[in-house]
């Protein structure tokens, strides 16, 4: 899953993207609204964390366009102005959720997975299922068979996309979109090593394969034949 943070203090910022990636998250981080705006525009993204007070267009300001360019992402308003008016206001320019600052980072992680839950129609689920694999998304542990599997952070992340995609070929290009950020570099063979590490964590111990390569086109996750 993908993030956008447009959050111009520094120190908050570090403290959000650190935790959003120990859970698996890519991140991309604006540090005003402009270019937070373009970012939004031009890449996509699962749901997007936005400060009301930046430099250049104040967060309010890039909702708002958000939503009369009909731009569907999720939003999470980050603000210090925790009064009752400025948490409507913020609800009705098109926010989808609102957090005062200071805040325990696992609220935020909290309400960025209900978000995220909600808007790709997986209800409020905790837990993903693909035949005999199963992801809890809370404890953030895989198991097949009933036999858990050791994923590193990134793996984990890829392995929710394409449960979330069951029995769908996902392209090389969807896969970078949306576990990977907009700095990295498409050129490398990232994708494929990844998936050959993580096939061999779900398949190898398991007569029957679940992670197929579609030659030309992408991969496939589904139920073993």
């Amino acid at each position: 899953m993908r993030v956008l943070l447009i959050e111009d203090d520094r120190i908050i910022a570090s403290f959000i993207v650190k935790g959003l990636k120990e859970a698996g998250f890519a991140v991309d981080h604006a540090v005003d609204g402009e270019d937070g705006l373009h970012l939004a525009q031009t890449e996509p993204y699962d749901i997007a964390i936005i400060d009301i007070m930046l430099p250049r267009l104040d967060g309010l300001a890039v909702i708002r366009n958000l939503r009369e360019t009909k731009r569907a992402i999720p939003v999470i308003i980050l603000s210090a102005k925790d009064t009752v008016n400025d948490r409507v206001h913020g609800l009705q320019l098109g926010a989808d959720d609102y957090l005062t600052k200071p805040f325990a980072f696992s609220e935020l992680l909290a309400r960025v997975q209900a978000l995220i839950r909600r808007a790709t129609g997986a209800a409020e689920t905790t837990k993903l299922v693909v035949g005999d694999l199963l992801m809890d998304l809370l404890a953030r542990e895989v198991y097949r068979g009933g036999r858990r599997l050791d994923l590193q952070p990134r793996e984990f992340a890829l392995l929710e996309f394409l449960m979330r995609n069951p029995g769908k070929v996902v392209s090389r290009t969807m896969i970078l979109d949306h576990v990977w950020d907009y700095q990295f570099d498409p050129q490398t063979n990232v994708v494929e090593a990844r998936i050959s590490r993580l096939r061999d964590k779900v398949d190898r111990k398991f007569e029957k394969k679940m992670l197929h390569t579609i030659r030309g086109v992408g991969y496939v996750l589904k139920e073993s034949d």
